[in-house]
């Protein structure tokens, strides 16, 4: 795909990238594919499909408590446990406002590794990466932002959330539509959205703007961007995904590079 080539004049010192088709093939690459970047918080869609995991093999269930007096393990998936964003302590009542928070997703993690007895990070290399054949991908550390991965890992992933394999196809809807409708939030590096949706550990673009996505991207893309320059994204839409990895943090370039370079990839899709 010539869009691919947009990253090559991207400000960083290495990108890579690559689109799949909802059939799970991969309509283009461009860059160091094999080339482990860390994931930042992109992580929290490895974690979340672990969790996901979790629910369907019946270890937890999304209305038990868990975190904070009053909040679920939905509550924690969709960033409505009141958690704050890197800290253990309460901001506000569970389901009140959308507060993106890591700490949920770390409470999420001791959560799910008390109830199975399996290390989170073990439990997600089981269930997750070794049967979709991630073998680039590892987490030491948070589940919410600690994961590194390869652009050829990704891939597999993507076409992983297009075309589930590992869980049920309706566990995957679920976990892509909005939960908890209506709530406002602050989307990191974008500011305050009046909805910030999201669903089950995956943002929902909507109509959010600005957006990481681009300005053609459908309402109903979810994905995740990282705050080292990464981000994938899935658009049913279009019937495609994209990830992209780079070693740079996010900041104003990552704001003006991706959004023209996800609509120059969605124009080729749609040509």
């Amino acid at each position: 795909m010539e869009s691919l080539r947009m990253i090559e004049t991207w400000p960083v010192p290495s990108a890579a990238a690559a689109v799949v088709r909802a059939d799970g093939s991969v309509a283009g690459s461009r860059g160091p594919v094999a080339q482990r970047f860390p994931l930042a918080s992109v992580t929290k869609l490895l974690s979340a499909y672990a969790v996901l995991m979790a629910l369907e093999e019946g270890a937890v269930e999304l209305e038990e408590p868990a975190g904070p007096e009053g909040a679920t393990v939905r509550h924690l998936l969709a960033h409505t446990s009141g958690l704050a964003f890197d800290a253990p302590r309460t901001q506000a009542d569970p389901g009140a406002r959308r507060i993106y928070s890591n700490a949920g997703f770390e409470t999420l993690a001791e959560h799910v590794a008390e109830a199975t007895g399996i290390p989170f990070s073990a439990y997600l290399r089981e269930g997750v990466l070794e049967p979709l054949g991630m073998a680039s991908t590892e987490l030491d550390g948070s589940a919410a932002k600690d994961a590194v991965s390869s652009c050829a890992d990704l891939t597999r992933f993507a076409a992983e959330l297009q075309s589930p394999t590992l869980l049920d196809p309706s566990t995957v809807r679920e976990a892509t539509s909005v939960v908890f409708p209506g709530l406002n939030g602050v989307l990191p590096g974008y500011g305050n959205q009046k909805p910030n949706d999201w669903g089950l550990g995956f943002e929902i673009r909507s109509a959010k703007s600005p957006h990481w996505t681009g300005e053609t991207s459908s309402p109903r893309t979810f994905g995740h961007f990282g705050q080292s320059g990464t981000f994938l994204w899935v658009d049913p839409e279009a019937g495609a995904a994209c990830v992209a990895l780079t070693d740079r943090a996010f900041g104003p370039w990552a704001v003006e590079a991706w959004t023209p370079f996800t609509d120059a990839v969605l124009a080729e899709l749609r040509g």
